[in-house]
C-alpha cells in the first residue's frame, strides 16, 4: 500500500511544472532562431565568393544582432516572467544599459551590463537553446516509444501477423520510453532553472549593482520616513496652536475677567480663581514652549533665519547669530537644523556656564555648514551619558546623511559643527 501511494505522488511532483518549462524552451528556440535567420540572411539569398563579400556577409548581420542587443534582453525577461513567473530585474544603472537610444549605443557597448548581455545573447542563450532543442527531441522520441501499441495497432494486420514477437519487444519499448519520458520531464527543468541562474547573472544587475540599488531604495524610504516624520510635527504644532493653545487663552481671559468682576468675592473664592489664572497662564507658557519644539510656526513661514533669531532673543546670555542662505533649504533640513542650533544652545545655557555664545550658518556647494561656539567650561559628553542631549543630535543629524562632530576640551571652548546636505 506504501508504495502504490507514494508512486503517483512521486510521478506527479515529476511532471509538475514540465509543461511550462518545455513552453519556456520552445520560446527560448524561437528567440535563437530569429537571431540564427538575421545571420543567415545573406547566405540564403546570395553566396559570396569574394572576401569582401564574406566579410560583409558577416559583419552586418552580427552589427544588427549587436545593435539589437537591448531589444533582446527585454524580450528575454519578458520570456521568464511570461512562461515561468521568474523576474529577471534590469541592470541597476538601466537607464543606458536598457535603452540607449540613437546616440547611446557606444555606451551601453562599453558598459558592464551591455557586455554582460551580449554574452548572454552570443554564447549562452544559444546553448540554452540547444539543449531546449534537445528537451523537444527527447520529448518526441519518449512520446513515441511509450505510446508503441498505439503504432502497432494502428498498422495493417499483415505486418502484425508476420511479426507475431512484437508483443514482447514493444513492452521494452514502452518502458523505455516512459523512463525516458521521467528523464525529459527531469531535464526539462533543470535546464530551466540553469538558464534562469545564468539570466540573473548576465541580464540582471551584478552583485555591486544590486547593492547599489538597495542602498539607493533605504535612502529613498529613509528620506521619506523622515519627511513624514516632520510633516506629522507641523501637523501637531498647527493643532495646537489653533486648538488647545486657543481655548487656554480663551480660559485665563475668562479666569482675568471673572478676577476683576468679581472682586467681593470671599478670600478663598479668590484664592481658587487667582491659582487657577496663574495656572492657566503657566499651561500656556509651557504650551508656546512645546509648540516651538515641534515645530516654529515662523520656521515654515519666514525660514531659519527668523526662527533661529528667536531662539537667540529668548536667551539669558548674549548669542552672535549668523545666518547666510543663498536659497531655502528641503523643510526637512530646515527642521533638523533649526533642532540642530536650539538644542544645542538649550544644552550651553544649562551645562556649559557660558557667558556668551556663536552660532554661524552658511550654504555652499549644496551644503549647509552649523557651527556653533561657546566660552563655556568645555568636557561635553557625545555618548548621551551625562544627558547632554549631544548623541541625539548626531542622530538626527544622520538621518538626513549628515556629519555632526563636537570638540570640547576641558575648560573650553565648545564647537559643535554640523555639515547638512540642502537637499536630502
Amino acid at each position: 500500500m506504501h508504495f502504490t501511494s507514494w508512486q503517483p505522488g512521486f510521478l506527479r511532483r515529476l511532471f509538475v511544472g514540465a509543461g511550462r518549462a518545455t513552453a519556456f524552451h520552445a520560446a527560448g528556440i524561437a528567440i535563437q532562431f530569429g537571431v540564427l535567420l538575421v545571420l543567415a540572411l545573406p547566405w540564403i539569398y546570395f553566396v559570396p565568393e569574394a572576401l569582401w563579400a564574406v566579410t560583409v556577409a558577416v559583419v552586418v548581420p552580427s552589427s544588427a544582432v549587436v545593435l539589437a542587443g537591448p531589444l533582446l534582453s527585454r524580450v528575454q525577461r519578458a520570456r521568464f516572467r511570461d512562461r515561468i513567473g521568474v523576474v529577471v530585474p534590469a541592470p541597476a544603472p538601466a537607464g543606458l544599459a536598457e535603452r540607449p537610444g540613437r546616440h547611446g549605443i557606444r555606451q551601453w557597448l562599453r558598459s558592464a551590463p551591455g557586455r554582460r548581455q551580449l554574452r548572454y545573447h552570443l554564447l549562452a542563450g544559444p546553448l540554452c537553446a540547444l539543449g531546449g532543442l534537445a528537451v523537444l527531441v527527447l520529448w518526441v522520441a519518449g512520446s513515441v516509444a511509450a505510446s508503441i501499441y498505439v503504432w502497432v495497432w494502428v498498422a495493417p494486420w499483415e505486418w502484425r501477423a508476420e511479426n507475431a514477437g512484437y508483443v514482447e519487444t514493444d513492452a521494452y519499448v514502452t518502458v523505455a520510453g516512459v523512463a525516458l519520458l521521467c528523464a525529459t520531464a527531469w531535464l526539462a527543468k533543470a535546464l530551466a532553472r540553469r538558464d534562469t541562474r545564468t539570466a540573473h547573472a548576465l541580464l540582471g544587475p551584478s552583485h555591486e549593482e544590486e547593492l547599489t540599488r538597495r542602498v539607493a531604495a533605504l535612502a529613498e524610504s529613509r528620506a521619506g520616513m523622515v519627511e513624514a516624520a516632520d510633516a506629522e510635527r507641523r501637523r501637531i504644532e498647527r493643532d495646537l496652536h489653533d486648538g488647545v493653545q486657543q481655548r487656554l487663552v480663551a480660559l485665563a481671559v475668562n479666569l482675568g475677567l471673572a478676577k476683576a468682576a468679581f472682586g467681593e468675592l470671599p478670600e478663598g473664592a479668590r484664592k481658587v480663581i487667582d491659582e487657577a489664572h496663574r495656572e492657566a497662564k503657566e499651561a500656556i507658557s509651557e504650551l508656546n514652549d512645546l509648540v516651538r519644539g515641534l515645530h516654529p510656526a515662523v520656521l515654515e513661514d519666514r525660514g531659519l533665519d527668523a526662527a533661529l533669531s528667536g531662539v537667540a532673543a529668548r536667551l539669558p546670555i548674549p548669542v552672535c547669530l549668523s545666518v547666510n542662505l543663498q536659497q531655502r533649504p528641503s523643510p526637512t533640513v530646515e527642521a533638523v537644523a533649526y533642532f540642530v542650533v536650539s538644542e544645542t544652545l538649550t544644552n550651553v545655557i544649562k551645562h556649559a556656564q557660558a557667558s556668551s555664545a556663536d552660532v554661524t550658518v552658511e550654504q555652499a556647494r549644496g551644503t549647509l555648514l552649523i557651527a556653533i561656539t561657546d566660552d563655556g567650561v568645555g568636557g561635553a559628553d557625545t555618548s548621551g551619558a551625562s544627558g547632554t542631549g549631544l548623541a541625539g543630535l548626531a542622530k538626527r543629524v544622520a538621518s538626513v546623511d549628515g556629519t555632526f562632530s563636537c570638540r570640547s576640551p576641558l575648560g573650553g571652548p565648545t564647537v559643535v559643527t554640523v555639515e547638512l546636505p540642502c537637499a536630502p
